[in-house]
């Protein structure tokens, strides 16, 4: 008997077909089912979301760049980037401080399962620094990363195992919410407006029925990038939607917001569902 010419491939080991539009609900499914598993894994009960800017740099590197353009005389641009890197430092340092002690605080709780897991998109600058707090107060902390052009890379901070890269960003989004029990937006672009946005809404709406403490951190960017009182002066928001989060500068305040929010709330009701 001749040897086929050809060979049978089984449909879950077929590439051309799963990276196929027919197969594009295997896809999608398989980022729901897939995370859950591994959250399982490391029973994950629940998250804190920290979300900002990918473009922010740690305070010792942005001085350092500072002084080097300092040293060559840089072009006065160049110069002034420089100089508003180092003062953006200071949320890289700020995420990073509030992740450690919300980390140190959760792993003090008196729980059988792992509560309030620092949570970033997984990328540089904000998400670098939330996930780095995390890693130097020993604790688990989790990456949902997105396929991008540009930007996007994992940090080297996340738990190995709880580092994830999605293709969906709805997939993506799904999981920032579904199991967080609180949100800290700080300064960022396009992407953490359409964050915290989302959840803002999603909270408006009662789709989000849990407790969900948010807290916009850092007033003078968020109050110049946002006039969210427009919105109730023009009748499309309702005076009590402001109070759907708390804005703070503080470090101390927004620990201090948080851990009352989620002692007070959260810890008796530990379901993880929207």
């Amino acid at each position: 008997m001749s040897a086929s010419r050809y060979r049978a491939v089984k449909a879950y080991h077929n590439e051309k077909f799963l990276n196929s539009p027919d197969a594009r609900p295997l896809r999608i499914l398989a980022e729901y089912i897939e995370p859950a598993t591994r959250f399982a894994e490391f029973d994950v009960q629940d998250t804190i979301v920290i979300f900002g800017s990918a473009r922010f740099r740690p305070r010792e590197e942005a001085e350092k760049a500072l002084a080097e353009a300092e040293a060559r005389r840089a072009a006065a641009e160049d110069l002034a980037k420089a100089r508003r890197d180092l003062e953006m430092s200071r949320y890289y340092e700020a995420a990073r401080e509030l992740a450690y002690r919300l980390t140190e605080w959760s792993k003090g709780l008196e729980d059988d399962h792992r509560r309030f897991v620092i949570c970033t998109g997984g990328g540089p600058g904000i998400m670098e620094a939330a996930n780095r707090g995390a890693s130097e107060a020993r604790g688990e902390n989790v990456g949902l990363n997105i396929s991008l052009p540009f930007e996007q890379n994992d940090n080297p901070y996340i738990t190995r195992r709880l580092s994830f890269e999605f293709h969906y960003f709805f997939m993506r989004k799904f999981w920032f919410s579904y199991l967080a029990k609180a949100i800290v937006a700080m300064p960022g672009g396009f992407g953490t407006l359409d964050e915290f946005f989302e959840v803002l809404t999603l909270v408006q709406t009662g789709k989000i029925k849990k407790a969900m403490p948010i807290v916009l951190f850092g007033k003078a960017f968020w109050e110049q990038a946002l006039h969210l009182d427009a919105l109730v002066e023009f009748g499309t928001i309702s005076p009590g939607d402001l109070d759907l989060f708390f804005t703070t500068d503080s470090v101390d305040e927004a620990f201090e917001y948080l851990t009352a929010e989620l002692a007070a709330k959260a810890i008796a009701h530990p379901g993880v569902g929207l």
